[in-house]
């Protein structure tokens, strides 16, 4: 018979045999993959096989220009920290907020300030003044910009195109966002981002900005800028003698005033600030930091030829200069030293009244320093607060009011010196009347040289004598003593205060630029030489008095020629009420006593030197 294998044991070795040929297969197919992948080259780039278009984030179109700036940021993205989403408008557009002072033109390209307009002050054109200088914000940059150490991160925060959102205000029926307001500013680009908010006030020149930058989730220390100066730089009449930029700052409770000359472009102060910011003769822009422990500062500084643009009005053309002309165009920046800062920003008028209501984090710090009168600056404050008052209860609505200002405080000051003329009159009419026992006195002691120590008993002996006489040998200085301060306490008021600015009357255009026609100049010299020829001066020399009647009035004359002309109207109109308050007093006993003193001390003097001869 024939041998049968059992079954399930036949089943069980096969199964054994497939495992076993499976295991075989599966290495060599991992073998020969694995052998490949070693001597195979790696596929090229363009060989990847694209992400979904479902799976890729949205990216703007690529940027030309200036804006393309912003794309390296892109490639230092870090790949441990997750990318931020983008946040960037598609076109330029501009917003425009509005107060009841100011129009300013918010552009979302670097979240900046192409236009702030004032619309209580002029240019010279009659047109509503625009304090952003064009040209030096052209090259410099515009308000509001950013200022960071990185000057590629700056350059890409300033290039890029934010998107913008108010809230709180109501739109205009121009479309303009009407204060009390607020506007925000977002861009990102993945990697770089930035928020700026602002937030306006309705019936102040002040707002508050509220600044964030970062770089891959890390705070970035970014300043707020105001870098190019203003726009009435080109319109200052005067510019070698009148114009300047500043830069102001209260520090450690100090005030300090920076000249131009002084300030170095990019360097870096650390606070505590109240505030800090630049200014020049009429406008400033200032900024208040919320904390100012923390506050750090930037001056910067640049130099430009405005000699295309500038507008030299009272130098009889109106004609741009040939040569160039240079001014210093200063800008400041501030920020947090911790990354975030938040600010108050006054940009506006350094009229009195509003720095004095501007007040800083501390509220004992007002702006009011800002102003600055020079030399003779307690003077000059308190000169032009009564012209000031003058103007505010009386002339303000008189055609050419703030001449009419100055005449009626020129009327006031020589009213009240004219007691002090009066006993100067007296004071100089005993000095003549002692004049022999004093020329007595001055013979007896002829022959002893200056050096001898007789010489002090004769001054004893004189003192003695105008004591017993009661003559004051100072009381003829005190008018000088007077009106000399308050003149060139004018002369330095005049061309700081921006009330005065383009203020006219009659056919002066400006009474902070010279007399287009020198009508005042030519006055001036004629009342100047009145004022000497009527005014007796018994004790002087003949010859002196004579050489002081034409020198005093060539001075006067060349001096209110080239300087302000509200300076020479002052001047003039004292002059004038000098020359009938004297012709007055001559009349007087007093008067023509001291005349005749006088006559009969030139016939003596005259016969003496005839007697010599």
């Amino acid at each position: 018979m024939a041998e049968f294998s059992n079954p399930n044991q036949q089943g069980g070795q096969e199964g054994r045999s497939l495992m076993a040929m499976m295991v075989v297969f599966v290495a060599v197919v991992l073998g020969l993959q694995l052998y490949r992948a070693k001597t195979t080259p790696p596929a090229p780039s363009s060989s990847t096989p694209p992400i979904a278009a479902s799976q890729a984030p949205a990216q703007p179109a690529p940027a030309t220009g200036p804006a393309a700036l912003a794309a390296p940021q892109q490639a230092h993205a870090k790949s441990a920290t997750p990318a931020l989403p983008t946040v960037q408008a598609a076109a330029e557009q501009n917003t425009v907020v509005e107060n009841d002072l100011y129009r300013i033109t918010f552009s979302n390209r670097g979240a900046q300030v192409t236009s702030w307009v004032l619309k209580d002050y002029k240019d010279l054109d009659g047109k509503p003044l625009d304090l952003i200088h064009q040209q030096a914000a052209k090259l410099y940059g515009y308000p509001l910009s950013l200022y960071t150490s990185d000057a590629s991160i700056a350059s890409s925060l300033n290039q890029a195109l934010y998107v913008s959102s108010a809230a709180g205000a109501v739109p205009s029926a121009t479309g303009s966002l009407i204060a009390p307001a607020s506007l925000t500013f977002k861009y990102s680009n993945g990697d770089l981002q930035a928020t700026k908010t602002f937030t306006f006030d309705q019936k102040t020149y002040l707002l508050h900005a509220d600044v964030a930058v970062s770089r891959a989730g890390a705070p970035v220390q970014a300043q707020l800028s105001w870098p190019s100066g203003f726009g009435d730089q080109n319109e200052t009449p005067n510019m070698t003698a009148y114009n300047y930029a500043q830069f102001d700052d209260y520090r450690n409770g100090t005030f300090d005033h920076t000249d131009a000359k002084k300030v170095t472009g990019g360097e870096v102060q650390n606070g505590p600030f109240d505030f800090a910011g630049v200014a020049d003769p009429f406008f400033a822009a200032v900024f208040m930091p919320d904390a100012p422990a923390s506050a750090t500062v930037t001056t910067l500084r640049n130099d430009l030829d405005v000699a295309k643009t500038i507008k030299r009005v009272g130098f009889g053309s109106d004609s741009p200069p040939t040569k160039p002309v240079v001014v210093p165009i200063l800008g400041a920046a501030m920020g947090n030293s911790s990354g975030p800062t938040g600010m108050r920003i006054f940009v506006g008028p350094k009229a009195i009244n509003i720095l004095k209501s501007v007040h800083a984090t501390d509220p004992r710090v007002t702006l009011e320093p800002v102003l600055e009168f020079g030399f003779w600056g307690p003077i000059a404050k308190y000169l032009f607060l009564s012209l000031q008052a003058i103007h505010a209860h009386i002339t303000a609505n008189w055609p050419g009011s703030w001449g009419w200002a100055i005449i009626i405080l020129t009327v006031f000051i020589n009213l009240l010196i004219l007691p002090f003329r009066v006993k100067t009159m007296h004071s100089a009419l005993k000095m003549q009347r002692i004049q022999p026992q004093m020329d007595a006195i001055k013979e007896k002691y002829k022959k002893y040289k200056i050096t001898d120590p007789k010489r002090s008993e004769m001054q004893a002996e004189m003192s003695e004598l105008q004591k017993k006489e009661g003559v004051n040998m100072f009381g003829g200085c005190i008018p000088t003593l007077i009106t000399m301060p308050l003149l060139f306490a004018f002369f330095t008021m005049v061309p700081r205060v921006v009330d005065l600015r383009l203020a006219h009357w009659f056919w002066l255009p400006n009474l902070q630029a010279p007399d287009p026609h020198h009508i005042l100049p030519i006055l001036m010299v004629i009342s100047q030489f009145l004022v000497q020829f009527y005014t007796p001066s018994p004790g002087v020399d003949p010859q002196q008095q004579k050489m002081m009647a034409f020198m005093m009035p060539a001075f006067s004359g060349y001096i209110t020629w080239n300087y302000p002309s509200g300076l020479a109207l002052y001047w003039s109109v004292g002059n004038l009420i000098g020359i009938a308050q004297q012709a007055v007093m001559n009349r007087t006993s007093l008067g023509r006593e001291m005349r005749e003193m006088a006559a009969k001390r030139a016939r003596r003097k005259a016969n003496t030197i005839q007697g010599r001869k």
